[in-house]
């Protein structure tokens, strides 16, 4: 199978039974995306495919073959975290931190829709992801932020 995964092309062989979340942690070693629940409740195994969330654990890697994926690890770019990831760690919006890559893949992908998204609108963005350890005050914070500073990043290279 060939899978367009962060930007790159991989082939694997791997049994057609397989998940889109075995082939990423298994064959191509991109551990970001967790083993949760496995049973699409959790929202831990949170990756992108064209651009939507979608959870890795109930879809056959078959399935994802012509699609661009997306995950935790190709959030960051050129060694530069995403200005959501950065606003995780600023605001401690990870305790255990096992939740957090569905977390912020979710998040990404509401904030390229929707550069302005209100707190009700986070919420339910983010509703398919469960977190044990905290409160989801600092998650939603995080959004803000990172939305406040991709707004103001975009403003300034408009007006560049």
């Amino acid at each position: 199978m060939t899978f367009q995964v962060n930007g790159e092309e991989h082939r694997v062989a791997a049994s057609p039974t397989h998940t889109l979340l075995e082939v990423l942690r298994e064959e191509l070693d991109l551990t970001g995306t967790k083993h949760g629940c496995e049973l699409g409740h959790c929202g831990a195994c949170t990756v992108l495919l064209d651009g939507a969330p979608v959870l890795s654990c109930l879809l056959l890697a078959v399935e994802a073959q012509d699609a661009a994926i997306t995950t935790v690890e190709g959030l960051a770019h050129d060694n530069t975290l995403h200005p959501l990831q950065l606003a995780f760690a600023e605001r401690g919006a990870a305790q255990c931190g096992y939740c957090t890559p569905g977390f912020l893949i979710s998040g990404a992908a509401l904030l390229e829709r929707n550069p302005s998204p209100s707190r009700d609108e986070i919420k339910a963005a983010l509703a398919g992801n469960l977190c044990r350890c905290t409160g989801y005050t600092k998650i939603i914070e995080a959004m803000e932020l990172a939305a406040e500073r991709m707004r103001e990043a975009e403003r300034v290279s408009a007006g560049a």
